[in-house]
């Protein structure tokens, strides 16, 4: 693999030449985003080994930037490793990105046959199954239109039933499963156990939604910082994944590194609080609370929306909010502001629970932080009857039972 520029891919061809080593391979810098780099080449990937078998199905998890996607992107034999050897038997379908290998100016039948093409199918064998994956995509209706019209949600619902019907033997999955609705998704991970468990083929899949992880896959690998930490059953795997990351969480908000976003708005602090106490972290169903957030601009911005999602132990979402939705866009001048949003009934059962806040403007993201805290709910009377409510799913609402 190249270095990426020529002055040293000559350098290292020289080394080679004269029998010494490559000193691109003394690269001492880890993957870690939150440190200052001190060299121009980094271990984006580093000592990582393990096995896959038929049928099995293999989580890979990680925060942002932990390198799952370049791990895959090597399996995947899109990218070449720089040191080590991957060794894989049978066709690899990798769906990486969304709509990876589509042409826009072709339909999304044509688009079948070129997806079908790489992979190493025949046209004879793809026409077997051309009905059966535009039946599963759900384009029926557009399946003759260019596919630069289709939404992100049809490129993604296409290339996945391209992948998974064009029967692999190792089939790669990346987060493009997070693009397309619950519907959708519910019916691809049902159709990776059928590809792992009835066909005993095998599934690489990488997500940061835990509950399809448990769901779906039998053993699993933690990357932190380009490295295996944790290695072990899917479940083990989720709960080593939550707990590391909850103790990783830096009080300071304009202290963490592990943001992404334009950076022209970024969330200074956050903290929860009842009318008569602030910085809470065991909370009571049915209860008012305020979600505070202080944010600092540094323009003058229009159009932002600024989203909180609550998300319990396994990483499922329970509910977000957005004064998109509610109150429309805020335009921001250059200053400090603190956004309060207020919750009259907290809907949620006795759990653990975190937040992810995002900052959005008219230029796109502005600042994305996981894990800003998390809390306990502990209980409570939501329904005011003197019970508590003990279910661990969804979220608690309020309603009336009449018998007519």
């Amino acid at each position: 693999m190249g270095t990426g520029t020529l002055s040293h891919d000559l350098n290292r061809w020289w080394h080679g030449l004269r029998g010494k080593e490559d000193p691109y391979l003394k690269i001492g810098a880890g993957n870690d985003r939150s440190k200052k780099a001190e060299t121009d080449y980094v271990w984006a990937l580093r000592d990582i080994n393990f096995e896959v078998y038929d049928g099995d199905v293999l989580a890979i998890i990680g925060k942002n930037g932990a390198g799952k996607s370049t791990l895959l992107k090597i399996l995947s034999r899109v990218t070449s490793p720089t040191a080590g050897s991957i060794k894989t038997k049978g066709r690899i379908a990798s769906l990486l990105e969304v709509g990876t290998g589509f042409h826009p100016e072709l339909t999304g039948r044509e688009n079948i046959y070129l997806n079908g093409a790489i992979l190493g199918m025949t046209k004879a064998e793809i026409k077997v199954k051309e009905e059966e994956i535009i039946e599963f995509s759900g384009c029926a209706m557009y399946i003759d239109t260019p596919v630069k019209r289709y939404s992100s949600g049809m490129r993604v619902r296409l290339a996945f039933a391209v992948a998974a019907h064009l029967e692999p033997d190792i089939l790669v999955v990346d987060e493009v499963l997070a693009v397309g609705d619950a519907e959708f998704q519910k019916k691809a991970i049902g159709k990776m156990k059928d590809i792992s468990g009835n066909d005993g083929r095998t599934v690489l899949f990488v997500s940061h939604n835990m509950a399809a992880v448990k769901s779906l896959c039998t053993r699993g690998i933690v990357l932190e910082n380009g490295t295996s930490v944790f290695e072990g059953t899917a479940d083990e795997c989720v709960d080593y994944y939550l707990a590391n990351s909850k103790e990783k969480i830096v009080k300071k908000l304009f202290d963490r590194k592990d943001r992404n976003g334009l950076g022209n708005i970024l969330i200074q602090d956050f903290y929860i609080s009842s009318k008569i106490q602030r910085n809470l972290s065991e909370l009571l169903s049915g209860e008012f609370y305020f979600f505070n957030i202080k944010i600092k601009s540094n323009q003058l911005l229009s159009k932002v929306a600024i989203r909180m999602i609550v998300l319990d132990n396994q990483q499922s979402v329970r509910f977000l909010c957005n004064n998109l939705f509610q109150k429309g866009y805020y335009n921001l001048e250059k200053e400090i502001k603190n956004i309060i949003i207020q919750i009259p009934k907290l809907p949620l059962p006795k759990g653990l629970f975190s937040i992810d806040l995002s900052i959005f403007s008219e230029n796109g993201l502005e600042d994305h932080i996981e894990y800003v805290c998390d809390f306990n709910v502990i209980g409570g009377d939501f329904y005011g009857t003197g019970k508590e409510q003990i279910s661990d799913k969804g979220v608690l609402i309020d309603y009336n039972y009449e018998i007519d």
